[in-house]
């Protein structure tokens, strides 16, 4: 199937991480040019290197996702370098442990500080780049932005207080964006979001399995046994559901949130 992304550009933030890297990569495969943009400036090269080594059209970007002034600059550089965006992913976020409960931290001691940098890394990241990239689509009339987040931002995690919050407010926010930006501005500008799973990454790898065994955490097997294809999930599980909401094929579509999950959300436990 042809997915009409060759000749595409498309803005990635977070494209660093395991998640975005891999749908770089994928958009990359479909003949996409992609502006990797990431708060690691090493992290961003690593994946356009590896896009570039396979005959792909890449380019690495520092960029903290949440400053205006630095998006702003990032989206200059980008734009110079690869030509008009087409593609807008924003995929930047992440936890902090000061803003989730633990045994040694509750939630009457969570901090104002730690809860607003956390909704920052996880609202704004989504935000501010679609401001910035969204006034190009307004004047185009067309554009694709496809926002990441989560199903903490479905179905609240126990412990992760400020992560759920800050991806809950993205799906709102998908919502909210795609019927404003369709109805003032262009029914050829859509916004959807996904929402993952569990994902075995290396950011969370050691949380959901044990470094010495690589066996299950106590953690890891409750959250498995809430997932009906009982697996965790890998970032290349994504691509498909990116690909497509990136693409013409879902050219009616917009306003959604598609959770990719193994049933997760789906499950009511009993």
């Amino acid at each position: 199937m042809n997915l009409g992304l060759n000749g595409k550009t498309a803005i990635i933030t977070g494209g660093g991480g395991a998640i975005c890297g891999a749908i770089a990569r994928a958009l990359a495969d479909e003949g996409a040019k992609v502006a990797i943009w990431d708060l690691s400036e090493n992290a961003a090269r690593q994946c356009a290197d590896g896009i570039r080594k396979t005959g792909g059209t890449a380019i690495a970007v520092s960029c903290d996702a949440s400053d205006p002034e630095g998006v702003a600059r990032a989206l200059e550089r980008s734009t110079t370098e690869l030509g008009r965006i087409d593609l807008l992913v924003n995929g930047a976020g992440g936890s902090k442990r000061e803003a989730t409960t633990a045994p040694d931290l509750d939630f009457f001691s969570i901090g104002n500080a730690a809860f607003k940098s956390t909704m920052d890394l996880n609202f704004m990241t989504s935000v501010v780049p679609s401001q910035a990239v969204g006034r190009i689509f307004r004047d185009s009339g067309e554009g694709v932005i496809l926002n990441i987040s989560s199903v903490a931002g479905m179905r609240p995690l126990s412990r992760s207080v400020a992560y759920s919050s800050g991806k809950a407010a993205t799906c709102s926010f998908t919502q909210w964006l795609a019927v404003h930006m369709a109805t003032e501005y262009s029914p050829r500008i859509r916004v959807n979001a996904i929402a993952p799973g569990f994902m075995l990454t290396d950011q969370n790898r050691f949380l959901l399995t044990d470094a010495a065994t690589g066996d299950l955490t106590e953690r890891g097997r409750l959250i498995l046994r809430q997932v009906p294809q009982a697996r965790l999930g890998s970032p290349e599980d994504l691509t498909g559901a990116a690909l497509w909401l990136l693409s013409d094929q879902s050219r009616f579509v917009t306003g959604i949130v598609v959770p990719v999950d193994g049933g997760f959300t789906a499950n009511s436990g009993v």
